[in-house]
């Protein structure tokens, strides 16, 4: 029983990563209709900014600063490039995401190096809670609480605050926003900062857990796109339990048919969208242009 707990708790670890990529592809989805094929590359990024700024700043400012330089990487991007595609086939924004992945990792190879980087965890994360028999490592504790402040973070800022009002707004009913006479460039502009730095979060956490190295990304975005499906695009809660359940899922398959771990995942995703085709909380929504 306290093995199958600790495996329980490093689901909820693995999906906590899961749940944060997955929150910020679903909202970049669900207002500008963009399948975002870079979310990987963002992480990754994410995760190689906190090494470089930690060496410089300590781990603490590092956290903090690396989701926004992504996020304003984000803005750069979608104001560049992706505000151009919204009206045009959407064949191209996920041409253009899946160049924008490739081109993104091997910047990190030629300026990192193709065989990652090393990185420890913060001394004052350091050391083990006791309880019993049980152990559990403190840095390991701190990523939970990390992502459950993001999440309640983020149901704040859409649920209590006029931008998420506009959000709200643009997801039930996009037409309207628009003849309000809300301009909704800076909206989406904000809504791909948001997404790609909770990618960026994800990769910070992560990054002393699972290595730093250029091609991270695309090992764990499969996945993130695996849990909107699960929970439905356009469901905020949705998203966070499916990315709580495959992250469980994984770690108490991996305790008893290890082999069958990554495969768990794919199999629920079959019978959820057999049953559910929407997803589990899908919702209906429309693209905010």
């Amino acid at each position: 029983m306290l093995m199958l707990f600790e495996q329980i708790l490093n689901g909820l670890l693995v999906g906590s990563y899961y749940t944060l990529l997955a929150l910020g592809l679903s909202i970049i989805f669900s207002l500008g209709g963009v399948v975002n094929l870079a979310h990987g590359a963002f992480y990754a990024v994410g995760a190689y900014l906190t090494v470089l700024f930690t060496d410089i700043l300590g781990f603490g400012l590092a956290f903090l600063i690396t989701p926004a330089v992504v996020g304003l990487i984000g803005i750069a991007i979608e104001a560049l490039f992706l505000r151009r595609l919204y009206n045009k086939d959407p064949i191209l924004t996920l041409l253009f995401t899946f160049g924008l992945a490739m081109s993104g990792e091997q910047a990190l190879r030629l300026i990192f190096g193709a065989s990652g980087i090393p990185f420890s965890i913060p001394e004052f994360l350091s050391g083990q809670l006791h309880v019993g028999d049980f152990l559990y490592s403190y840095y390991r504790l701190s990523i939970l609480a990390v992502t459950s402040l993001s999440i309640a973070g983020l149901w704040i800022l859409f649920n209590k605050t006029s931008f998420g009002l506009i959000v709200r707004a643009g997801v039930a009913d996009a037409e309207m926003v628009r003849a309000m006479g809300i301009s909704v460039k800076p909206i989406l502009s904000m809504v791909f900062a948001i997404g790609v730095g909770l990618a960026a979060v994800a990769g910070s956490m992560s990054a002393s857990l699972t290595g730093v190295q250029p091609a991270m990304g695309n090992d764990i975005v499969t996945a993130a796109f695996v849990i909107c499906v699960l929970g439905g695009l356009g469901s905020f809660w949705g998203v966070v339990f499916a990315g709580l359940l495959v992250g469980i899922l994984k770690g108490v398959t991996a305790l008893y048919f290890p082999p069958a771990a990554e495969g768990s995942i794919y199999a629920l995703m079959v019978l959820v969208l057999i049953f559910r085709p929407r997803g589990m909380f899908g919702v209906k929504f429309e693209r905010l242009e």
